[in-house]
Order: structure tokens, then sequence, then C-alpha cells
């Protein structure tokens, strides 16, 4: 293959990779899972154009996650949105990876708002940049339902989703404690991530909450 021909190749996966993120983000998460259940092939499109973005960062929040970890060593961790589970691939601790796609043994393909996991079965649920969607409440919803009483929540999300939406960051730490959960940290100093943590609380969580956070559009380069 030439150089131009690689180039031109570059360019068509990245016009893709920004095709697909923007479908994650604008599509409830049944018709994504449906869509990547059909073309397994998106998942790697797309994780290659991730990957390629990552490149860019001077941190990747998942990498602050691990770190905050160890703090735990015995936890049982649920990895919403786990990409290619390279958390589970990391830690000591048992992991249950959860995505679109299994692109290996270690991840569970389905949809995040429907987890094959009993109830109160894990001690941490991490969301790492996988609040994608326009049912976003109902992945919070079910991380609920899998956390044991007392369990955690870790939130790593892009800083320019709650700047200039309605209510910003405080919005969705209110659909966060409307949905049964109580804030421990709130890390904002970053100038691309937002880093949160919630405790599971023992008051029933509302039932008519719903949350869209704004999308991460990449730019095209």
């Amino acid at each position: 293959m030439s150089k131009l021909q690689e180039a031109m190749k570059r360019k068509l996966e990245g016009a893709r990779f920004r095709m697909l993120n923007e479908d994650l983000y604008t599509k409830h998460s049944t018709l994504s899972f449906s869509q990547f259940s059909e073309e397994p092939d998106l998942f790697d499109i797309y994780h290659r154009g991730f990957r390629e973005q990552v490149e860019k960062w001077p941190v990747h929040p998942l990498d602050v996650i691990i770190r905050w970890l160890k703090k735990y060593p015995k936890a049982v961790i649920a990895d919403f949105g786990c990409g290619e589970a390279r958390l589970a691939q990391t830690v000591p601790n048992r992991c249950h990876s959860f995505d679109l796609c299994a692109p290996n043994a270690h991840v569970t393909a389905c949809d995040m708002a429907h987890v094959p996991l009993p109830d109160a079965s894990v001690h941490i649920a991490v969301f790492c940049l996988s609040l994608m969607g326009t049912n976003l409440a109902d992945f919070v919803r079910e991380a609920r339902r899998v956390l044991k009483p007392g369990g955690l929540v870790k939130v790593a999300e892009v800083r320019s989703r709650f700047e200039g939406a309605p209510g910003g960051l405080n919005a969705f730490l209110g659909v966060m404690r409307r949905l049964g959960f109580d804030q421990r940290q709130c890390d904002n100093t970053s100038t691309m991530f937002v880093m949160m943590e919630f405790k599971k609380a023992s008051r029933a969580p509302e039932a008519d909450v719903e949350f869209t956070a704004k999308a991460c559009v990449y730019k095209r380069r």
C-alpha cells in the first residue's frame, strides 16, 4: 500500500470513528447494542480511533482509577463500558467487564442497562468515559442494582460534556443523588476530565429520573 493509500485509509477510518462516536452518544443503548451485535467490526473501528485520541492525552483517566483501586484489593468490580478490558487485565481484583462487543475473553457483550449480574454482587462499579447514549440514568440504575449496600461508583468523564449544558456538572451530581447515591468526591481540577466518586445510599432511588449529557465530539484533524 502506498503512502497516499495509507493516508486515505486513515482519513476514512477517522471519519467513520467520528460518525460512530456521535451515534453512540445520540442513540438509546438498546439500538447501539443491536447495531454492534450485527456488525462487530464496528467495535474495532471505534476503538482504533479511540486509541489514536488517547495518545494525545496528557493522562488517561483509567490510569487514575487503577491507582485508586489499589486501596480496595479485595473488592469485586463491575466495569461498565470496559472497551478492551484493560482494567480487568491490570488489577488483581475480580472484575466483570461489559461492553457492546466482546473483543476478548475478559469481556461480556451486553447492553449496559442490563448486565448479567445478580443483585448486590459487586463492591465497585466503574464508568470510565462510558456514559454514552440517551438513557444514562438506566446505566446508573443498573449499577445501583448490582452494587452491595454501601458500594461505590467511580465515574470519569470529559469536562466539556457538562460545560454549557443546563445546570452543568451540578445537574449530573443532582441526578446521581436522585438515583440513590451520595457524593463522596468530585475532582474537576483537570482541564480535560472530571473524576467523581459516589456511595450507594440506603434510600430508594426516584423512579422518573432521566438524564442526557452533551456528546463528546472529536474534531477532525
